[in-house]
């Protein structure tokens, strides 16, 4: 159990020291990324309630938004908004990411969990998420952050930049799942796991452009 849970959480360590590294300036109180952690965890139960009031819809894109990206993005905005509200260390455009990848590998860790608990093909499905599902939850938040930092403490298009905080992660969460979805056994599935990968690469590319452009904007 102790590997299991060891492998499970480690992709997101390393992500979180990655994001701690580049807030290495004006790095937040740990006592504040612990509750942020805590929230992330606590935002599955939240995100879990609300899939369970949907079935199945037997296509992938109506799978993909509605029992995936919707709920799981509005859970971690509700728990990055219930963080940040009154914290008075939330006070540079980057906190507003750091604070959402807090949540985000929150979720993402126990997510892994539960996936690889019963996993039969443990170690292969414990590599693929931790190549490239953890890190999607990583650019998802990545952009919830972006877009409420742009609004909270930028001068221009706040009315764009606050609802883009909840639609922006949706569309690159239900976009990431809807083509992983769509994969069949015909010979499209090749097409369709370049077309994934490409979005993935740029994904992370915009994650990673988006965490330096926040960076160095100035404390509030």
């Amino acid at each position: 159990m102790l590997l299991l849970v060891t492998i499970a959480v480690l992709p997101a360590l390393l992500l979180l020291v990655y994001m701690g590294w580049k807030d290495r300036q004006h790095p937040e109180p740990v006592s504040c990324l612990l509750k942020g952690l805590f929230f992330g965890c606590l935002s599955v139960i939240v995100s879990l309630s609300i899939t369970s009031t949907f079935g199945d819809f037997g296509d992938p894109i109506l799978d993909a938004f509605f029992n995936a990206a919707i709920p799981e993005e509005f859970a971690k905005l509700l728990m990055f908004w219930l963080l940040i509200r009154k914290n008075k260390n939330f006070d540079e455009p980057i906190d507003s990411i750091v604070y959402a990848v807090y949540v985000s590998l929150g979720f993402a860790a126990v997510e892994n969990i539960l996936y690889l608990v019963d996993e039969e093909d443990f170690f292969s499905t414990a590599f693929s998420r931790a190549v490239f599902s953890v890190p999607g939850h990583f650019c998802f938040a990545v952009c919830m952050g972006f877009c409420y930092g742009m609004a909270r403490f930028g001068q221009k298009l706040k009315i764009v930049y606050y609802p883009m905080a909840f639609i922006g992660p949706v569309l690159l969460h239900g976009t990431y799942d809807a083509l992983l979805m769509s994969i069949g056994d015909d010979d499209s599935w090749i097409i369709i796991i370049m077309i994934w990968l490409v979005f993935c690469i740029l994904m992370y590319r915009a994650a990673v452009k988006r965490i330096n452009k926040l960076r160095e904007c100035p404390p509030a």
